[in-house]
């Protein structure tokens, strides 16, 4: 902390918010007003993301959408560590979509990994004009002065508020340099800390897109084609307008963007019930289009071909026909993986309000500047007249970081010049989603005489999710090869093939995306391997993951074999792997590394009469410094559930291009009653923060299959298991 320099808040915008990726909180109440806090108050806002007020409040403001992952708490609690803030005077404020805050996306496992840095910048830098101001006041060296607890401290002892140097500190310049904690002084960063959301999600106070409500509002619901990118023909709206509370009925067109709205019929009504029910009084005749082809166990026969016969090659280490030529065993085994949807509990809703060329939108989106973005291309317009507010999510899995549902509600609102919600029903929701994709894939190795993996062969076929993007796209894209083409395996002779499968519906990314069919094939098929070298599986994977090493990777975060060995050992350890467990019990285990993290579960499973109950779930996770231990544990006890629902219910068909679920009775989710105890052990570390939200689903449904396995001797490939009676 020494130079001090004149910085514009626009450079510093570009020097430091933007320097690693995004940037995440405060803003000055120029722009983000809120009267019952800065009424009668002055304002220091150092960095215009940090507003410190007179009263001793500091209002941090978050980028990152809060959809259960904790984020607001997580991302701003760095900061206020950094600053010395007290967490009791921390207020909390939504960030609309902008592009002066950097990547927003919440998505991909890296808020945090992303914004880390910065946010401890901002804090440092805002505590550094603190402890100037308070030195300016005593007439004393800043080197004699520190932070601590909302106050500066004097070295004799006295002390001032952080509040009471607003009016000093407001008039100081930006330093240029400053001081970074020893992590060994963390308050908050590595700690429980409490979110700062709790209580009002206690008492009901949270506004999600659900909640929003604006004077003189119209609610819609939806009609669209059963099959994808189908159209209207014609319609009958006569029996609709009979329905109390339906006003209009009116036909709207498909908007042909990644993220544009499917088209379809509108009813609008005085209520959302009558909306729904006006919707389902409808008479549509549609034009199917070329998608009514589409057969789920059709289109898996041709993918499941495609991965029989030679592909496209990704990646070809060695010699694998020498290494199969000489093998002492042969393994080999396909699997089948169906789509899936998200189904978050809210489902997708947004609030517009169209006026003139100008627009104001409230929704639950983990991607606000996208959907900024498709506003201001479907008005013609510019962005400083589009606001896109983010209320809470309930739920998202990355559903919501497509704003189709946003893009419909602005086209209403422009129609019928008044606020609009548009609200999906939960069948609209599983009908009409951005899938996740569906599979094949045929795995072969080689093993020697002593056991050994000699050879390693993987083919998988896929709809890309780059096909929602450039339609035609029909081969898997680079980001999703590599999960298979990098995995942690030390293996001489390995080989990786794409198989051709084009799309036939929205394909989007769900929570872990492509680590979902390639970490279950991996993990099953190293399982059966070990099974085959009449070895113990756990002494088996780490023989396989092989000597300790970093991999370049080409990306900022280098892989280390060891780290994912140790959260194997530790997982094992806590489960005490090799102890007798009760008659028809088994574990199962599985590791995997993506986001960037490190993650092994340990399950436990029991089947008796056929049917499989999951007891236990222990999990390791190293990813990287911990912000917030709760929200990690939290993360990975849902991961464990979600990872359940997918391997035991998971399962989107297609007949006739239309989808056959419709809601949660057939496409079912994991119930109180089936979850088991799950256990979460986080390793300490000081590496740069990695991935949480995502890295521990893919390791659940290999472990479950592989501990049924052990129980009763049968091998699944496929999934769910509600398709073999286990559930």
């Amino acid at each position: 902390m020494s130079t001090i320099k004149n910085i514009s808040r626009r450079t510093f915008v570009k020097s430091i918010g933007l320097a690693s990726g995004g940037l995440i909180l405060a803003c000055n109440t120029s722009v983000f007003s809120d009267k019952e806090i800065t009424k009668n108050l002055v304002d220091f806002n150092p960095n215009l993301f940090v507003q410190l007020n007179s009263d001793g409040s500091l209002v941090l403001i978050a980028s990152r959408s809060e959809m259960g992952n904790g984020v607001r708490t997580s991302l701003t609690s760095i900061i206020a560590d950094e600053m010395e803030a007290d967490w009791n005077k921390v207020i909390v404020k939504q960030a609309t979509g902008d592009a002066k805050y950097g990547d927003q996306n919440t998505d991909g496992s890296r808020s945090v990994r992303y914004l880390y840095e910065t946010m401890r910048k901002m804090g440092a830098m805002a505590k550094a004009m603190l402890i100037s101001a308070a030195a300016k006041k005593w007439q004393v060296s800043e080197s004699e002065c520190t932070a601590k607890n909302h106050f500066v401290t004097h070295s004799s002892g006295k002390k001032i508020g952080f509040g009471d140097l607003v009016e000093i500190a407001k008039t100081l310049e930006i330093p240029e340099e400053y001081v970074l904690k020893s992590p060994k002084d963390f308050k908050y960063i590595g700690k429980k800390l409490r979110s700062i959301d709790a209580e009002d999600y206690v008492k009901g106070k949270v506004i999600f897109g659900l909640d929003k409500r604006l004077p003189n509002m119209k609610f819609v619901a939806i009609a669209r084609c059963p099959v994808t990118f189908g159209s209207v023909k014609s319609f009958d709206k006569s029996e609709a307008l009979k329905i109390a509370g339906v006003e209009a009925v009116i036909e709207i067109p498909r908007v042909e963007k990644p993220f544009g709205a499917l088209g379809g019929v509108a009813v609008i009504a005085s209520n959302t019930w009558a909306a729904f029910k006006g919707k389902e009084a409808l008479k549509i005749e549609w034009n199917f289009g070329d998608n009514k082809s589409y057969n789920s166990k059709t289109y898996m026969a041709e993918i499941t071909a495609n991965v029989h016969k030679q592909g496209k090659v990704a990646k070809d280490v060695g010699n694998i026909n020498k290494a199969f030529k000489n093998a002492s065993k042969i393994v080999e085994s396909t699997f089948q993986l169906p789509h899936l949807s998200h189904a978050p509990m809210e489902v997708p809703n947004a609030v517009a309000w169209v006026q003139g060329d100008s627009c104001e939108v409230w929704a639950p989106t983990q991607a606000p500047q996208t959907t900024r973005k498709e506003v201001v291309d479907y008005l013609k317009t510019s962005e400083e007249k589009v606001t896109i507010n983010v209320t809470f999510l309930g739920g998202g899995f990355g559903r919501k970081s497509k704003p189709d549902y946003v893009v419909e509600a602005v086209m209403l609102s422009k129609e019928l010049n008044a606020p609009v919600q548009v609200v999906w029903t939960r069948e609209d929701d599983i009908k009409h989603d951005y899938y996740h994709t569906v599979s094949a894939q045929y795995l072969k190795a080689s093993l020697d005489k002593n056991g050994n993996v000699t050879g390693w062969l993987h083919r998988f076929a896929l709809p890309s999710i780059v096909s929602t993007f450039s339609p035609g796209v029909d081969y898997a894209a680079g980001f999703e090869i590599a999960s298979a083409s990098n995995v942690p395996f030390d293996i001489k002779n390995m080989k990786i093939e794409v198989g051709k499968a084009p799309a036939m519906v929205r394909i989007g990314w769900l929570r872990s995306v492509i680590n979902i069919p390639h970490g279950f094939s991996e993990n099953v098929f190293a399982d059966e391997l070990a099974s085959a070298a009449n070895k113990d599986p756990l002494e088996f994977r780490l023989n396989l993951i092989g000597k300790d090493r970093v991999e370049d990777t080409q990306n900022e975060i280098k892989y280390n074999t060891a780290r994912l060995k140790n959260v194997l050992k530790i997982a094992a350890k806590n489960a005490e792997w090799g102890k007798q467990l009760p008659e028809n019990h088994a574990y199962g285990l599985a590791v995997h590394y993506s986001f960037y993290s490190y993650v092994a579960s340990i399950v436990e499973v029991s089947v008796i009469d056929k049917k499989v109950k999951v007891h236990n779930v222990f999990t390791a996770i190293d990813c990287g410094t911990v912000i917030n231990k709760d929200t990690v544990k939290a993360q990975m006890e849902g991961s464990a559930i979600f990872g359940m629902s997918l391997a035991f219910y998971g399962k989107i068909t297609a007949k006739d291009g239309a989808i056959e679920q419709s809601n949660y009775d057939n496409y079912k989710m994991i119930r109180m009653h089936e979850i088991p105890k799950v256990h979460v052990e986080i390793v300490e570390s000081s590496e740069k923060p990695t991935g949480v939200g995502e890295p521990g689903v893919p390791v659940i449904a290999p472990a479950i299959v592989n501990a049924i396995f052990k129980a009763t001797r049968k091998r699944y490939h496929n999934l769910p298991l509600s398709d073999y009676g286990l559930v």
